[in-house]
């Protein structure tokens, strides 16, 4: 199936301490494969927002991102995004963020819980993942009541590592409660659920969330689908989005939503 407007809403350029590729070259990209819109969501850590430079890189993106969408005009819908990692950590600093430019879209994502080490540097056992996730739903749930953005990104983010340990399992089932209070959250705020495209790239071999969750989101009364490849490179910019499109309509979604503006605009899949 070929679908008319693709769109991928989260992309990291070389303003994200681990993007390689400038925004203009992002968006050449993004041109060539016609898609409809791209929105850049560079990285900011907000718990170690000042320590690590997300003060000044977050601005350079936004300008960047501005100046593509003037290059591109007419071409490609270029957005100004931005990824805030771990908000409600340090609220000081996110405030700070959200009001460093005029953004379109806010992504939050919690990539570690406070006082930790990102999961991606975490080593998983029998005995720790279970406390581990457990405790992962619980602030994402936090994040999601906090609400100043407008997509939760990659919730199940920790299973892309957990599951490429050999041996180790997780039976989401397990946590439905809590995976529902996040959905049932968003919901009532009017927020949208990422699907994330990156870990059709990596082990986990699936979205985060997966199909599953998805189905569950619309099932609850879920409106708002985001995409996002989470491409760190230009080469990977809209992967694994038509997939992505294909299961959100098999789970009952009949459109995918872009921001401008920080408004939610319904997109069809068709």
């Amino acid at each position: 199936m070929h679908y008319h407007f693709i769109s991928d809403s989260h992309v990291h350029s070389d303003c994200s301490f681990d993007g390689t590729d400038p925004v203009m070259m992002i968006c050449e990209r993004a041109a060539s494969l016609g898609l409809y819109s791209i929105t850049i969501t560079d990285h900011c850590e907000c718990d170690i927002y000042h320590k690590e430079g997300f003060d000044r890189s977050i601005v350079q993106s936004f300008f960047e991102t501005r100046k593509a969408r003037a290059v591109f005009y007419g071409r490609l819908q270029v957005h100004a995004g931005i990824e805030l990692g771990q908000p409600i950590t340090d609220l000081e600093a996110t405030q700070e963020a959200l009001s460093a430019g005029a953004f379109d879209f806010v992504l939050a994502s919690v990539h570690n819980l406070p006082g930790q080490k990102d999961f991606y540097y975490l080593n998983y056992t029998d005995e720790n993942v279970d406390p581990l996730l457990s405790d992962y739903f619980d602030h994402v749930l936090q994040v999601a009541k906090w609400g100043q953005f407008d997509s939760l990104a990659h919730l199940t983010y920790p299973l892309r590592y957990i599951l490429a340990q050999p041996g180790l399992r997780v039976e989401l089932s397990k946590y439905r409660e809590k995976i529902d209070a996040v959905l049932l959250e968003l919901i009532q705020q009017k927020k949208a659920l990422e699907v994330n495209t990156s870990g059709l790239r990596q082990q986990i071999g699936d979205t985060l969330p997966d199909a599953g969750v998805v189905r569950r989101f619309y099932e609850l009364g879920g409106t708002y689908v985001t995409l996002g490849s989470d491409a760190h490179r230009w080469a990977d910019v809209s992967a694994g989005i038509e997939e992505a499109m294909s299961m959100i309509y098999k789970t009952g979604f009949r459109h995918y939503t872009i921001y401008s503006k920080r408004e939610p605009q319904l997109v069809p899949i068709e």
